[in-house]
């Protein structure tokens, strides 16, 4: 006898399993692609954030120095200036009080380089000088301008002899006054040159301030990058380890689906051999070729019991209505009609096989001593109440003879012996820990069978 070949169901279901489990992998695989994505992409912030915190901090720092040197010039720019009018103010009044010339060095000095001085601060300011700025600088130019004028006019009249012009040039309100606005305009823009360096220092400041909470949410956002690296790491190593226990399960599962249809295939087989030593051992005696008949269908009938659990594991689970089916099915025709009833009940790998050898006996009884002898029906129905599965055989119109009396019997006698099958029904009903009960009438046979039922939860 060639080899069983898996159904198409198996190999539906077997590729639906693979479908599944790649399935499986391929999002596992991905989430663990997303969650290094997610931990690259907090580190890469925290790594971007910490060089941003740096470079802004340095930079404010920066422009604090470079605005700390700017202003020192600028001041010192500004004393300048005030130094030159002061000095040649006082090179002046010393010239008109003594007549000595030497005092004119310092005023002839500061006559000479107040300009540039002048000019030296608005290069100082730069291009971004503000309009208060400039007005206050064009202020002290102008007003420097004047004094030098009004101080050149004093120095003229004493060449010219006339002290008495120059001291009262020296001592009118316009010298006085143009000197204090001179100096006024020169405070305001130390002021303000103040007030940029106050500016520039207070944005160092606040950066500097922001350093350390930033550095903290930093250490925070690494600490939690690489608890999540660390969780990763894990979580791959499980994945992995996981994945290897699949691929061997699957390969023990392969191994054991392969040797499960070889050992079908053997106990094929062995039915095969069993049933060709009964059948030869009949050819020289005719006289036994009933009782080989009966023996060869009860084999059959076992035959029939373990193909309906083919390649089902010990816990598995086979649907009452299919092994029913089975038994029926080569005696159906025409006349023999049967009637199922019944929801679907769940019965395990070791109900099937006692249960499928009742099923034959009855069916055969149906057969040549039944219902189906003399044109009945048969009408088999079944229900499952308290997790206790009844089957209720019930033959219309048949006669109430089994196959272990002979033909001639009628309704109402007793049997006077237990034959073969009867016994097997018995030995059948031990083995399902349940009971066959026999009610025979004119009307018929009714043979209720019960049993726990041991399927899967929920079913029947």
């Amino acid at each position: 006898m060639p080899p069983s070949l898996p159904s198409a169901t198996e190999d539906q279901d077997a590729e639906s399993v693979a479908r599944l489990r790649a399935r499986h992998t391929k999002r596992r695989r991905m989430m663990r692609r997303w969650g290094n994505m997610a931990v690259f992409l907090t580190v890469a912030a925290a790594l971007i954030g910490a060089v941003l915190l740096i470079a802004q901090t340095v930079e404010a720092e920066r422009h604090e120095r470079e605005q700390v040197q700017k202003t020192n010039r600028i001041l010192l720019q500004l004393r300048n200036i005030s130094r030159a009018a002061l000095n040649a103010e006082t090179g002046q009044r010393g010239y008109v009080i003594t007549l000595d010339r030497r005092y004119l060095g310092a005023y002839t000095l500061s006559r000479d380089t107040y300009r540039s001085e002048i000019n030296k601060l608005r290069e100082l300011i730069g291009d971004n000088i503000t309009v208060k700025q400039a007005e206050l600088v064009d202020r002290i130019e102008t007003l420097s301008d004047a004094k030098f004028a009004e101080m050149d006019e004093t120095v003229k009249l004493m060449d010219h002899r006339d002290i008495f012009g120059a001291q009262k040039l020296i001592l009118s309100d316009e010298g006085l006054e143009t000197m204090g606005l001179l100096s006024q305009s020169i405070r305001d823009l130390e002021a303000i040159e103040q007030q940029i360096l106050a500016q520039a220092t207070a944005q160092s400041t606040r950066a500097e301030q922001r350093v350390m909470p930033l550095l903290a949410g930093l250490l925070v956002l690494l600490t939690v990058a690489l608890v999540l690296g660390y969780l990763l790491v894990g979580r791959a190593a499980r994945a992995e380890a996981e994945a290897a226990q699949a691929a061997r399960l699957a390969e023990a599962r392969d191994r054991a689906d392969l040797l499960a249809r070889e050992l079908n295939h053997r106990v094929k087989n062995l039915f095969a051999v069993i049933l060709a030593i009964v059948r030869m051992s009949a050819k020289d005696a005719p006289e036994a070729k009933p009782v080989v008949d009966r023996i060869a269908e009860r084999i059959h009938a076992l035959l029939s019991a373990h193909e309906v659990t083919q390649g089902k594991a010990q816990g598995a689970t086979t649907d009452l209505q299919n092994l029913i089916q089975t038994a029926v099915k080569p005696y159906l025709s025409s006349d023999r009609i049967v009637n199922l009833d019944g929801n679907p009940v769940a019965l395990t790998a070791r109900q099937v096989t006692p249960l499928g050898l009742v099923l034959h006996e009855l069916t055969t009884n149906a057969v040549k001593y039944g219902c189906w002898a003399i044109g009945g029906e048969l009408t088999v129905r079944w229900e499952v109440e308290s997790d206790q599965v009844t089957i209720i055989w019930a033959e219309d119109g048949a006669r109430a003879v089994t196959s272990d009396t002979p033909a001639e019997r009628t309704p109402d006698a007793a049997p006077t012996r237990e034959g073969f099958g009867t016994l097997l029904m018995t030995s059948a009903a031990r083995q399902l820990r349940g009971s066959i009960n026999r009610d025979l009438s004119p009307e018929g046979m009714r043979v209720t069978i019960e049993f726990p039922h041991e399927g899967a939860p929920g079913e029947g």
